[in-house]
């Protein structure tokens, strides 16, 4: 299993123990999990990402760049990136989150997405991880658009919503889980009462953004 994932992912580990970890969530009862090297992973991504979009957007300001980067490296983002190769295939779980179809959860691909780069960082430094993350992205955004990738979804709905029915909508915070080194919010988004979504993310904005994001489709899909 983890020769194949090395496969899909263009690299192989000399510490093989190293990939090993990375991709054992803390379902799966070992001493060790991919926790800390997620950790570690996360301000990886963020810098690989953020020097990729300064190259390549070398007009755009701050506020712009900053919310792209935004999007790609949120929870939704990196699943997306997971998925290009197959991550979730390969993820060590336990026998529950295997029926609860963990290997689809985007908590615990993007997770792990990390935790493979962190893995990567440690082991061959932060070109390398680089270049196998740019290629994901390549591959993921074929046509890279920043006015998409950087999609306010909350200002999107607030559009709408003023524009049909004349009121703006109401986020509120259910509640929140976890340590809270990986906290989890969850958060209802409302119009005039009524419900329309609820999400979950790693932060409150994360959470409300995605809200959003599920309001505007059932909203344009008319359900």
């Amino acid at each position: 299993m983890v020769e194949q994932f090395e496969k899909r992912l263009g690299y192989s580990f000399k510490n093989k123990q190293l990939i090993i970890e990375a991709l054992t969530h803390k379902s799966y009862k070992k001493p060790y999990n991919n926790e800390r090297l997620e950790f570690l992973g996360d301000a990886v991504i963020d810098l690989v990402v953020a020097e990729f979009l300064y190259k390549k957007f070398p007009e755009s300001d701050e506020g712009v760049l900053s919310k792209t980067r935004a999007s790609i490296v949120n929870e939704q983002g990196l699943s997306k990136l997971a998925k290009m190769i197959d991550l979730g295939e390969s993820l060590f779980i336990s026998n529950a989150e295997e029926n609860n179809r963990g290997r689809e959860k985007s908590s615990l691909t993007s997770n792990a997405f990390e935790a493979v780069m962190g893995a990567i960082y440690l082991e061959s430094g932060l070109k390398t991880v680089e270049k196998i993350v740019v290629d994901i992205l390549n591959r993921a955004y074929p046509k890279i658009d920043l006015k998409t990738l950087s999609k306010d979804y909350k200002t999107a709905l607030q559009e709408i919503t003023q524009s049909i029915e004349g009121v703006t909508p109401e986020y509120e915070l259910v509640g929140s889980r976890g340590p809270d080194h990986q906290k989890e919010f969850e958060v209802r988004v409302s119009l005039r009462g009524k419900e329309l979504a609820v999400a979950v993310g790693k932060s409150k904005k994360d959470a409300q953004q995605k809200a959003a994001k599920i309001a505007m489709d059932k909203l344009e899909t008319g359900e």
